[in-house]
């Protein structure tokens, strides 16, 4: 196998002018059906990071009053920031499978006109 020419190929393939209208109608596709998990999985991840943020402070007693009360309510709220991290994660993949559902049928017919061509 020339692994040189494989490597050409692509190469020409990368360059070579497509079919726009269907390549990116898509891509456009499958960036519309993965665009809602993506924006979740940020927002609620920085949140999720926030929040243990604001626990470690509290407990430390950089931030409030330096009183058991306000370390142990650092701690509670920095559990419960933990929390949401951990969730991110399957939250983020189920909302990304629940958009591929919608998008599948339009995706598969489009990706069989491209190949078929």
């Amino acid at each position: 196998m020339n692994t040189d020419k494989i490597y050409a190929q692509s190469l020409a393939n990368e360059y070579a002018p497509k079919d726009t209208s269907k390549v990116v109608a898509l891509q456009k596709l499958d960036r519309k059906a993965k665009m809602p998990a993506n924006i979740f999985g940020y927002t609620f991840g920085i949140i999720g990071a926030l929040i243990v943020g604001v626990g470690m402070c509290l407990s430390m007693q950089i931030i409030g009053l330096s009183t058991r009360a306000s370390m142990v309510m650092g701690i509670i709220i920095g559990i419960l920031g933990l929390i949401l991290v951990s969730v991110n994660y399957p939250l983020y993949k189920k909302i990304r499978e629940n958009g591929k559902k919608k998008y599948a049928y339009e995706i598969m017919e489009l990706a069989r006109q491209i190949s078929g061509e």
